[in-house]
């Protein structure tokens, strides 16, 4: 059990996940600076949103921080070097507010176009001015985005259900993946100015893309070109923004994010045709929840020991790749835990093999996911994407990938292995759930869940049966049940997940009334 302090509001349905983990979460909204350095070093884990500002000092501080978990998508507020270099895995929920950022995109762009807020504003000072509010359509227009990760693409996405004409830049993009969003994709931000009736940015704060719009860029765009920002503050210089909107250049523009906040005056409070709204793209009561619970998730499974997807601390997995083999981590953790618990010590090898649709995929995120499984099993240490290459030499165990094209009658599956111990799995149904699909060479399909036995020993008549009692009168019940076969070595593999207390006594009297060649009693 781990203590973990929460500094902002979080959603009840991510408090819910850490206290059923078994962690003691303390929820604390009246920390000052001073006071959160003080409270500190008691906790493992700490969980903030944008306003608490976790900085050296308080990382310092936290003697005992494993993980911090920022929930929501930007990591501005945390020291991610001071993090580092103590080894505390930092992470985000990058995806909890994705399709809200995209519609609030989409929102300011409509607002703008058809002059909503200041009509709004006319009918509310009990007007009636329809002539004066004409506005332009998005149908056949063409949106430039800049940033084409995940939020970029689902505005692309929503923008073609407009009819829009989509061109982008995002020198991180590869041709592909723009062709598959429809997007026509630019090399230079040059290129694009001149040609959208409507931008919008959706990249990440850095040195690069702070002032990236300037007056060089707005005289470049086309006469009426309307802006949109619910990204970052400060990628547009908006002092020179607001003087081409004064100049009637740039037609309009939608901003819902700023250098400063809270921002209760800029040079673009004066204009009408300017929407401002107080950084409302994560404001809905669905992100905020999914922000609750995936940080709760993330920050669970790094006090565990596990590999945390959105750690930011580790070398960046670009989307398409996390995408794909992403859902894959858990999956090899377990089969980690699983071999490793098999094996009865630490491997010297560990291969992960991807077959199928992931055949040429980036494993090394996997490859590190089944060595924490192997080593949390171990009770060794936490392995973390900031440490795991670390770990695997300081352990002496040689990590290797591979892959082949076939996967069976399946899409994809990966394997691992350890010391030539095997286990494979496919991943079954929308949850993702991993599936095991053979074990130790033996082919079968089990979803294993938190207590299991394993059985194998040489086929013969009545042995299930022999397994079924002795467990029936332990009061162990038996959830399900998979047997694997080889039948030209005559020798059988039971898997069953199990209900109750699987006592020494137990193990003992399945070995004793049955010819068993291996029994293991596996926790997950």
């Amino acid at each position: 059990m781990a203590k973990v302090l929460i500094s902002e509001k979080l959603a009840d349905e991510g408090i819910a996940i850490l206290k059923e983990r078994g962690h003691e979460v303390d929820v604390r909204l009246d920390l000052t600076p001073e006071g959160l350095v003080e409270a500190i070093p008691v906790y493992e884990a700490l969980i903030v949103r944008s306003a608490t500002q976790a900085t050296r000092e308080v990382i310092e501080a936290g003697v005992n921080l494993r993980v911090i978990g920022r929930a929501g998508v930007g990591i501005d507020n945390v020291d991610v070097e001071a993090a580092t270099e103590r080894g505390i895995i930092v992470c985000n929920a990058p995806f909890s507010n994705i399709v809200s950022a995209a519609e609030q995109t989409l929102c300011l762009m409509l607002a703008c176009a058809r002059k909503t807020t200041m009509a709004n504003a006319s009918m509310h000072a009990g007007k009636w001015e329809r002539g004066k509010f004409s506005g332009t359509e998005l149908f056949e227009k063409t949106l430039a985005i800049f940033g084409l990760g995940r939020i970029g693409g689902l505005v692309a996405e929503r923008a073609q259900g407009f009819g829009m004409n989509l061109i982008g830049y995002d020198p991180y993009c590869s041709p592909e993946r723009a062709e598959e969003m429809g997007i026509r994709l630019y090399d230079t931000v040059e290129e694009i100015l001149p040609l959208a009736d409507f931008i919008t940015v959706h990249l990440p704060k850095t040195k690069e893309t702070i002032g990236m719009f300037g007056p060089e860029q707005y005289a470049a765009m086309k006469d009426g070109v309307i802006l949109v920002n619910t990204a970052r503050g400060g990628i547009y210089n908006v002092a020179s923004l607001a003087d081409f909107i004064a100049a009637g250049k740039i037609g309009a523009a939608g901003i819902d994010v700023y250098e400063k906040e809270p921002c209760t005056e800029s040079p673009l409070h004066e204009f009408d045709n300017v929407v401002l709204t107080p950084h409302l793209g994560a404001s809905t009561k669905e992100a905020q929840a999914r922000a609750g619970i995936q940080i709760a998730e993330y920050v669970a499974a790094g006090l565990d020991g596990s590999i945390v997807a959105t750690a930011v601390n580790m070398a960046p997995v670009p989307p398409e790749v996390m995408d794909a083999v992403g859902p894959y981590i858990p999956a090899c953790q377990m089969m980690g835990s699983l071999l490793s618990q098999i094996n009865g010590k630490l491997p010297k090898c560990l291969k992960i093999t991807a077959a199928g649709n992931l055949a040429n995929a980036d494993l090394s995120i996997l490859a590190a996911g089944a060595l924490g499984g192997i080593l949390a099993s171990e009770g060794i240490t936490s392995v973390t994407p900031v440490n795991a290459n670390a770990v695997a030499q300081r352990h002496g165990i040689e990590v290797k990938t591979g892959s082949k094209a076939d996967a069976a009658e399946y899409a994809s599956t990966i394997t691992v292995k350890t010391d030539g111990l095997e286990a494979a799995c496919t991943l079954a149904g929308a949850a993702h759930t991993p599936r095991i699909v053979s074990l130790l060479d033996y082919p079968m399909e089990v979803v294993p869940t938190a207590n299991s036995l394993i059985v194998e020993y040489v086929d013969s008549p009545g042995k299930i049966g022999v397994i079924g009692t002795i467990l029936g009168n332990a009061d162990i019940n038996i959830t399900t049940m998979q047997v694997g076969m080889k039948p030209e070595e005559n020798d059988a593999l039971i898997f069953m997940n199990v209900e109750g207390d699987v006592t020494k006594d137990i193990l003992k009297e399945l070995r004793s009334k049955l010819d068993l060649k291996n029994l293991w009693h596996i926790r997950l």
